[in-house]
């Protein structure tokens, strides 16, 4: 599955490396020959030995997949020892969704803006799990101590966006209620 995204990416390491991660994070990737091919398909043209280093910059091992074949995966977020490698969007969302019942406080907007209130200290682990979740309607995302601002890509979207969000929020049906 590629995800077609309305930016212009700049032609820079930095740019190269977050590509990288966002492809090895959402696929399967079994050799560096079809890395630099999802690359170029994205008009990111790189030879063998800048991917080879970019991948031990970036940290990157080769483990076994679901299938048993040897793909790259890349380390989560924190430094831990933990890898990622083929996320379905399934898990992203449910991840997504369980945060927000567990961190989200309020979602108000304003034409294509939304504000998230969070627990002090939260908001940017709830931004970063939307930016990984690569929902087509949110161009982007800041995170502070507690609240996070979104912007939804159409000029009045930001009413909808605040709506799924708080729906995302609520608990499922049939949970008792605290007393």
């Amino acid at each position: 599955m590629t995800v077609q995204r309305d930016s212009i990416r700049p032609v820079t390491k930095t740019a190269r490396h977050a590509r990288i991660a966002d492809l090895l994070t959402a696929q399967s990737v079994r050799s560096q020959a079809e890395l630099a091919t999802l690359l170029a398909a994205e008009g990111v043209q790189v030879n063998q030995g800048t991917l080879s280093r970019d991948l031990v910059e970036l940290g990157v091992v080769r483990v076994r997949g679901a299938d048993g074949a040897l793909i790259y995966a890349v380390p989560v977020e924190g430094g831990g020892r933990h890898v990622q490698s083929g996320v379905s969007q399934e898990i992203l969302d449910a991840r997504l969704a369980k945060l927000c019942n567990e961190l989200l406080v309020t979602a108000e907007s304003s034409g294509n803006i939304v504000i998230l209130r969070t627990p002090p200290g939260a908001a940017n682990f709830l931004a970063l799990a939307i930016d990984h979740s690569v929902i087509p309607s949110i161009l982007g995302t800041i995170a502070g101590d507690d609240t996070v601002l979104l912007v939804s890509r159409e000029p009045d979207g930001g009413a909808a966006v605040a709506e799924r969000f708080l729906s995302l929020a609520q608990e499922p049906q049939g949970s008792p209620e605290p007393a």
